[in-house]
């Protein structure tokens, strides 16, 4: 996590209190990045349509997130009445972060699950964006020397967090069209898996046993928190046999003493 210290100058490290004052307990971390450094390293179609120095902001949920803003938002909601909860809740949650800030911003909120309608492209690869702002380290098949696998193998890269492992999510990003990063230095993400046996390890878990959620554990130190039970089961559970299980979350929710 940046730290915010007291004396601020820069207008990122303003933008960045606030967010992380409205996050606080609910499990969601922020992370500031410049345009830039994501654009520096993606394919040409994936560029962000923004200038180099403009701010921008990433959305990561920690295991916390799940019972300390999802389950809250889930006992607000009307039985059945939305297709994926867990989307809504992050466009309401996304939808509260803009209104902190002036229209005169301009914030655009790019979402994990945004698909570009034109070329059915993500808006934006958020593991890149994990690894160019410090929080998290993309592995890819190339941090593996010499190549592991046949070439016919498709070998898919994966994000590990250094202090939740594969135990997190990207949300998405919030993007200050008006606000420059100035004054923001970026840094090198924790190299948290850094043997070439832990690398294959980790990219074999991810790519060949996904279901079993191994990969998440692949990590080089402790983990310091792990999804829940119920969470464990929700994001395993079919997007659509998913409705008996909120009501249970929802009735075990307000069972807790307050």
């Amino acid at each position: 996590q940046h730290h915010v210290t007291k004396g601020m100058t820069n207008k990122y490290e303003q933008i960045l209190e606030r967010l992380s004052t409205e996050l606080a307990d609910t499990g969601m971390e922020c992370s500031p990045f410049k345009v830039g450094w994501y654009n520096a390293v993606v394919a040409a179609p994936f560029r962000l349509p923004y200038h180099e120095d403009t701010l921008a902001i990433l959305l990561i949920s920690t295991p916390a997130m799940f019972e300390n803003l999802f389950v809250p938002f889930l006992s607000q909601m009307k039985p059945g009445c939305i297709l994926d909860p867990l989307d809504q809740c992050m466009k309401e949650l996304c939808a509260r972060l803009c209104a902190l800030f002036p229209p005169t911003e301009e914030v655009d909120v790019l979402h994990d699950f945004d698909l570009d309608p034109a070329t059915r492209r993500p808006k934006i690869l958020v593991q890149t964006a994990g690894h160019v702002c410090g929080a998290t380290y993309y592995y890819q098949r190339a941090d593996v020397q010499p190549d592991h696998w046949p070439r016919s193998t498709a070998i898919y890269g994966v994000a590990m967090h250094p202090l939740y492992g594969g135990w997190f999510a990207f949300r998405g990003a919030l993007v200050f069209r008006k606000i420059k990063g100035e004054g923001l230095v970026q840094r090198k993400p924790l190299d948290c898996v850094p043997t070439q046996e832990k690398r294959i390890e980790l990219l074999e878990a991810f790519n060949f046993r996904w279901q079993d959620w191994s990969y998440r554990d692949v990590f080089d130190g402790q983990v310091q928190e792990r999804y829940s039970a119920e969470q464990r089961e929700y994001f395993l559970t079919e997007p659509a046999k998913r409705g008996p299980l909120l009501g249970k979350y929802l009735s075990h929710d307000q069972q807790q003493p307050p």
